[in-house]
């Protein structure tokens, strides 16, 4: 075997790091094909559906972190705007609303070109900016959905922290 041989070899895949890092915490997963896993993680406002996706032809490791909220048509303006007033204050990842399913998304990447390795902590820190903003963001969804509320409105009242406890 020559030296390229046993360096791809030992390589590991990116998915591969994604699924030790599920087993490690015990979260739900399945993986029905080498550049995908789906993984299922409860939050505290919903249980998330986290999709990672190798892209070869970008060199890149995808992940959608889907919730469980449905845009009837009549609010789907508002999330939109909604959306879009949340992605102006994210850094990292954007939400996306998914046509085909009707499902909120927030999607990010990590990008590993010329043969660079995915580790562990970094699909870590991915997997836990993903919830984090979905955490973060969920009440204001359902406050434009639910509560009738303007995208600005929402935002506003979902951002607002609480010190200390009543």
């Amino acid at each position: 075997m020559s030296l390229a041989q046993i360096e791809a070899h030992s390589r590991s895949h990116p998915v591969d790091v994604v699924e030790h890092l599920a087993a490690g915490h015990g979260w739900a997963f399945e993986r029905e094909q080498d550049d995908e896993i789906s993984i299922s993680v409860t939050g505290g406002w919903s249980d998330y559906h986290l999709a990672f996706t190798w892209l070869p032809g970008i060199e890149a490791l995808h992940i959608g972190c889907a919730f469980d909220i449905k845009v009837p048509d009549r609010r789907r303006a508002e999330v939109l705007t909604l959306i879009s007033l949340i992605n102006e204050q994210l850094w990292a990842g954007h939400f996306g609303l998914w046509d085909q399913e009707n499902v909120m998304l927030f999607r990010h990447a990590i990008l590993l070109p010329g043969g660079m390795q995915a580790s562990q902590p970094q699909c870590e820190a991915v997997i836990q900016a993903a919830i984090a903003a979905c955490e973060r963001y969920y009440q204001a969804f359902q406050f434009v959905l639910w509560a009738g509320r303007d995208a600005r409105e929402a935002l506003e009242t979902a951002m607002f922290e609480t010190a200390g406890e009543a």
